[in-house]
């Protein structure tokens, strides 16, 4: 199915993990991707795996001239924006007595402030053509507290109301912009296993994380990627302000 096919997409955080899932996707599905990140070596070896119609272009998400720069930039070359999947993001392990300021300002920078910055400028150019689908990326942490990731639940909690948020504005001012959410649990991605390296047995901490879920298994990057795709797709075309959990019915219990 081709649901992107002469559609332009840019993604976050793309270099790795859920982003490049996500961008492995759209490609697959006919679009062209920009892939961002601070990671120059692994986003431009993604970008070269994938070949025609995709390609690399780094981008702190925390900085606006980096975001305007890059989305005039990808407009000027190939005259649009369809998609913006702002899956940036960071996580810090700890609770709020042993989480210092430093760290929560860090995360919150990423994490919230990128999302803002990448929405506000997307919108800009999505506009003027009269449409577009923004997904930003928050997590089952952002609905229920994980009382050793405060700082990350609190941020991912702003995600799922500012995007809530965006998405009336742009309905309200008739842009034809959709902006929805998507709620993962535990992925099995290089931010799960960087958390649970920080305890005594990661292995082991690992395996409770999969017993946690319902389902009884860690979740794939490719599960998330395919609630991108939806979101962002017209198959979606209904649907703006929602959050799609993407958690083996974690929130169910």
């Amino acid at each position: 199915m081709q649901r992107f096919e002469r559609k332009v997409a840019l993604v976050t955080g793309a270099a790795s993990g859920l982003g490049a899932a996500a961008v492995r996707r759209l490609h697959a599905e006919g679009a062209v991707v920009v892939i961002t990140d601070v990671a120059v070596d692994r986003g431009e070896a993604l970008a070269a795996e994938l070949g025609a119609r995709a390609e690399f272009t780094a981008l702190d998400v925390t900085q606006e001239a980096q975001w305007i720069a890059v989305l005039d930039a990808v407009v000027a070359k190939h005259g649009r924006l369809d998609v913006l999947v702002n899956n940036a993001g960071v996580g810090i392990v700890g609770d709020v007595e042993s989480t210092t300021l430093e760290q929560w300002r860090f995360v919150h920078t990423v994490n919230t402030d990128g999302m803002f910055l990448g929405c506000k400028h997307a919108i800009r150019l999505m506009k003027e053509r009269g449409g577009g689908s923004i997904v930003n990326l928050s997590s089952v942490a952002g609905i229920i507290g994980a009382p050793n990731l405060v700082a990350y639940s609190s941020s991912k909690g702003s995600v799922r109301t500012f995007t809530k948020s965006v998405a009336m504005h742009c309905a309200r001012k008739g842009y034809g912009i959709r902006v929805n959410s998507v709620h993962p649990a535990f992925i099995d991605t290089p931010m799960v296993d960087a958390m649970v390296a920080r305890s005594e047995d990661p292995a082991r901490a690992k395996v409770g994380l999969a017993k946690s879920i319902p389902l009884g298994k860690l979740g794939e990057p490719e599960d998330v990627a395919a609630a991108i795709a939806y979101l962002a797709s017209d198959d979606a075309k209904f649907v703006t302000g929602t959050e799609l959990l993407v958690d083996g019915g974690l929130l169910a219990t």
